[in-house]
């Protein structure tokens, strides 16, 4: 039987979400239905909002989420009922050219639940990255649930289904940095600090932050960076070679997604270096580099879509690594909010100072 939610949903572009009653279908062949703990509020969402993924409104916001699984349907035998679980919006298949070749964080065939939410009136919702959590509970793919360890908290758990993942895999899986590596990191909100902790995690011996927001530098430095850069007032790439010797980095993570930074990033790593793209770019935006540059330069230049995490093996991993104290992710939790101030915490992210609002039901 299905049931009667409460859901934050964006109707149109530009307008502020409103709180609604949605109605949320028994999990079917493949599904589960999740009861959501928490969800953080991510740039993505807002994106969602403003139209800049897609014109398919109404969208059932949230997917940084973290929750216990209510059902299960046909099939479904990795997760069950009562399991603790991080949602993920990328479930792999198992089938694809990507998945067959052994590298299913390529997975090209993705999925999500075959079902629809809807509101009241029978309108079918459209859920942000195929999850839609800012919700009391939504309907997913069963492969797009990861069983964690139940005693991290979901507003810290939840996290890894987005924005803390895509950084920290920026840094150990896309970039893979090793002990000793001297790593920058240009753009330190919630994904590059996210990429700063990666870092510090992996090992690295140097660790160069990037910002033009001195709050979001100390950030970075509370989560391992060793040395900070404010490129309004010095110029990064020279500012990152005095600080490598005139080398430059071995690894550079792009946080940010605009041309001008992804240029920043490429000068300032070393030779056979490696920039890592993980800031999302809109799609008018053009890059021109000299291509003698990018032959004589060597190296790698790398895309890292989430992280290219594994949800399987990485979010039990991560958590693990929380619980014993050595991974600080209820550092990015800035604060916990209701569903009805989703609409606030989209206007916080322009001040700055927020990496993590997240919802807690």
């Amino acid at each position: 039987m299905s049931q009667q939610v409460r859901a934050v949903v964006a109707r149109s572009k530009g307008a502020p979400v409103s709180l609604e009653t949605i109605i949320v279908p028994d999990p079917g062949p493949g599904e589960a239905v999740v009861r959501i703990e928490a969800c953080g509020v991510c740039h993505t969402d807002l994106h969602y909002r403003e139209g800049g993924i897609s014109d398919d409104f109404p969208f059932l916001l949230g997917h940084e989420a973290a929750g216990v699984v209510e059902a299960v349907g046909d099939g479904v035998t990795d997760v069950a009922p009562g399991d603790f679980v991080i949602l993920n919006w990328r479930a792999v298949c198992g089938n694809c050219r990507a998945c067959l070749r052994g590298r299913p964080w390529y997975c090209f065939n993705t999925h999500n639940a075959k079902q629809k939410m809807t509101l009241t009136d029978g309108t079918e919702l459209s859920p942000a990255l195929g999850i839609g959590a800012f919700a009391e509970k939504t309907l997913v793919a069963a492969g797009q649930c990861t069983k964690v360890d139940r005693r991290a908290s979901a507003a810290a758990a939840g996290l890894l289904g987005c924005g803390v993942m895509a950084g920290i895999g920026a840094a150990l899986n896309t970039g893979a940095v090793g002990r000793g590596d001297t790593v920058a990191v240009i753009g330190c909100g919630g994904v590059g600090a996210a990429a700063v902790l990666g870092s510090n995690l992996a090992g690295a011996g140097r660790i160069i932050a990037v910002d033009i927001d001195d709050q979001k530098l100390e950030t970075a430095r509370r989560l391992g960076a060793t040395h900070s850069v404010n490129s309004r007032e010095s110029d990064a790439v020279e500012a990152i070679r005095e600080l490598t010797g005139g080398f430059g980095a071995d690894v550079v993570i792009e946080a940010v997604g605009r041309p001008e930074t992804y240029r920043q990033a490429f000068y300032a790593r070393d030779l056979a270096g490696t920039v890592v793209l993980v800031g999302v770019p809109t799609p008018e935006m053009k890059l021109e580099l000299p291509l003698l540059d990018v032959f004589g330069r060597g190296g790698a230049l790398k895309s890292s879509w989430y992280g290219d995490c594994l949800p399987s093996r990485d979010f039990p991993m991560l958590i693990d690594l929380h619980l014993q104290g050595r991974l600080p992710l209820d550092a990015f939790v800035t604060e916990t909010i209701q569903l009805d101030e989703v609409e606030k915490a989209f206007e916080r992210m322009h001040q700055g100072d927020v990496l993590r609002s997240v919802v807690v039901l």
